[in-house]
């Protein structure tokens, strides 16, 4: 049961400052009143009681209740002994008071764990902004009706209005209106994009300016926005390698310090080395620094704050390990097609051998009638009259070759080299730029088709920024033929590219790059899945739509720019820094304080600023995680 600080949570801030002054006020009343009065131990103990308990109650509380949950050692109830015990001090034999100590260190208590507070909540709201993306209602039309229903309740098929400044719920196809939509949620980009009748749209994104009505095309929870939430969730629940060891030395560390505490208050006096008080008051110290809050804190909130600085930068992350991964990357793989290159192929030329051009396209079009592949688009879309009479049957993928059909009766291959020499076909080269696709009749070549493809404007960029951020060699897969894809590493700057590869070619590729460091695959995610899943980290690019995608990446970037794996590394790096630098102040000062503590040179206050102050400190460090990341160094290519 996950016990400690949840009363920091439900308490308001405001009540807490309150009664934080009016503590401070009557300690500061009773330190007077006991300056000039004479009174028993037992009547000062009563005045110093009032703040005591306005400021300490509820940490008094939670104690208690950590101990009847088998909770013992977290840090009220180490607070809480403490101060009782510097209460008790008085009450020794030739000891000095600690009342006004004792609640002060509660005092100081309640301020850090006031800070503490509010360096979490903002924090939090680095990841609580993606809540937004679920609206806690949509319009649904139904008959003659438009309905307010929850976003669960609408069925794919069913028809959505979606007003301005309102949040789309559902992914679904555009059937009515123009608009512009800020995607920002999505992708962190700030510049609206253009919508219209037949353009498909993801649930997350503000419809700005005109009225949609719009067909849910999945439910609710399949839909980009509740996938995001769901591997936001997951992402809470990943820890990474730090966060491991941090709850691990917790659990070894307090437990360790606690005892050593009790043999500090007993085996000295017992040995006659002073008075009991003194040691008593020394072991007090021991318990309030022995509590790790400062590690089992600030760590996993530096990790959280930098998962959601990364989501506002349209990078999604799916665990805190991965964060670990990124930064310690040495190599990148890119996949080419939709990756490096826009993915939007056009049909550049048409060679037939035994057919005329537009014969030779429409056959090759009927045949990609049904595939999904970008190539196959850009077919269609030269020869848009595929509803002919033509009769078309037997569809069959052939892995990394292409696709053959039945056209009116005769087998018709389209695809690249390896699929004609399957099919027995004496094909052509072509000395045309781009992605040559060769089609065959009856085992018969018929000519083939070249189509190219955009590089991304950001994509040499991309390579650039990797170079300037350490990694080793930026590497090029790709099925598509040799000509094809030197060009593409020529205009990137990619170091090595491998080209005609098969999917198992890939994966083959990718093990044998894994030996020499950390590797990252960044892939479309659907036709990767393979590698994604082979390599030390899997990144889809601009694929929210695609659950495919989703499921098989580690990190997801939620535009197209191939520059964000890049900026990702980044933010992991300074996130694994920020970690670090707060595991080594926590441990540092404690293991300061904890032997000014044993040789009798710290007072108790050292000892709450060793847990609390260093609390403060190390969260606020970890809040760095949330400010954006610094543009890239200049590279530092030869």
């Amino acid at each position: 049961m996950e016990h400690e600080h949840h009363h920091e949570e439900e308490e308001n801030p405001k009540v807490r400052i309150v009664k934080i002054a009016v503590a401070a006020l009557l300690l500061g009343v009773a330190v007077i009143i006991e300056k000039h009065t004479h009174w028993s131990t037992w009547q000062y103990l009563l005045l110093y009681l009032v703040p005591y308990l306005i400021v300490g109650g509820d940490t008094l509380k939670e104690a208690f209740e950590a101990v009847t949950h088998g909770e013992a050692l977290d840090e009220d109830f180490l607070m809480s002994v403490a101060t009782l015990g510097a209460l008790a001090i008085g009450f020794l034999p030739d000891a000095a008071s600690q009342f006004p100590e004792a609640v002060f260190v509660m005092l100081f208590f309640q301020v850090g764990e006031l800070f503490e507070g509010v360096a979490e909540g903002r924090s939090r709201k680095s990841i609580s902004h993606l809540l937004a993306l679920k609206p806690d209602t949509v319009h649904v039309e139904r008959g003659t009706d438009t309905l307010d229903v929850a976003p669960e309740e609408v069925l794919p098929g069913e028809v959505v209005l979606v007003r301005p400044g309102e949040r789309i719920a559902l992914d679904g196809t555009v059937l009515e209106g123009v608009s512009t939509l800020d995607t920002a949620a999505l992708t962190g980009e700030s510049v609206p994009r253009q919508t219209g009748p037949g353009e498909g749209i993801l649930s997350g994104c503000v419809n700005l300016t005109g009225v949609l009505r719009i067909r849910a095309e999945k439910p609710y929870s399949a839909s980009t926005a509740a996938r995001i939430l769901e591997m936001v969730e997951e992402a809470a629940e990943n820890k990474s390698h730090s966060e491991r060891f941090i709850t691990r030395f917790a659990k070894v560390y307090t437990p360790v310090v606690v005892a050593l505490a009790l043999l500090l208050a007993v085996i000295p006096p017992l040995l006659g080395g002073a008075a009991w008080s003194t040691w008593i008051y020394r072991a007090l110290m021991f318990l309030v620094v022995s509590c790790p809050c400062a590690l089992v804190i600030s760590v996993p909130l530096a990790f959280f704050g930098g998962i959601g600085g990364a989501s506002r930068a349209g990078i999604l992350v799916k665990g805190a390990s991965h964060m670990d991964t990124l930064a310690a990357l040495r190599t990148v793989v890119f996949d080419k097609t939709g990756t490096l290159t826009e993915g939007v192929f056009e049909v550049q030329a048409i060679h037939p051998e035994m057919l005329d051009e537009k014969e030779l396209l429409h056959l090759a079009a009927h045949v990609e009638r049904h595939s999904t592949h970008p190539v196959a688009a850009a077919l269609r879309e030269a020869y848009p009259e595929e509803k002919d009479d033509c009769a078309v049957s037997g569809f069959q993928e052939i892995a990394g070759k292409g696709l053959t059909a039945t056209v009116n009766g005769m087998r018709v291959a389209v695809g690249n080299e390896k699929l004609m020499e399957a099919e027995g076909a004496q094909w052509k080269p072509c000395e045309r730029k781009g992605t040559i696709i060769h089609v065959a009749t009856d085992g018969t070549y018929a000519g083939h088709i070249v189509i190219s493809d955009r590089i991304k404007e950001d994509a040499a960029q991309a390579v650039d920024a990797l170079h300037g951020n350490g990694i080793r060699q930026v590497v090029i897969l790709s099925g598509d033929r040799e000509e094809t894809v030197a060009e593409t590493a020529a205009a990137t700057g990619a170091d090595a590219f491998r080209a005609g590869l098969l999917p198992e070619g890939k994966v083959e590729a990718v093990s044998r790059l894994l030996p020499e460091g950390k590797l990252a695959f960044v892939g479309d995610g659907i036709n990767d899945a393979p590698v994604l899943a082979r390599a030390d980290l899997g990144i889809a690019m601009g694929a929210l739509g695609s659950e495919a995608a989703i499921e098989a990446a580690d990190v997801v970037l939620m535009d197209d720019r191939p520059s964000k794996v890049a900026l990702a590394i980044r933010i992991a790096r300074r996130t694994l820094r920020i970690a670090r630098e707060n595991v080594a102040l926590a441990i540092g000062i404690k293991v300061l304080v904890l032997i000014l503590a044993a040789l009798g040179a710290a007072a108790l206050w050292m000892a709450v600023f060793a847990d609390v102050g260093v609390t403060v400190i190390a969260v606020l460090n970890a809040m760095r995680t949330l400010s954006p990341i610094a543009p890239n160094p200049s590279p530092s290519r030869s």
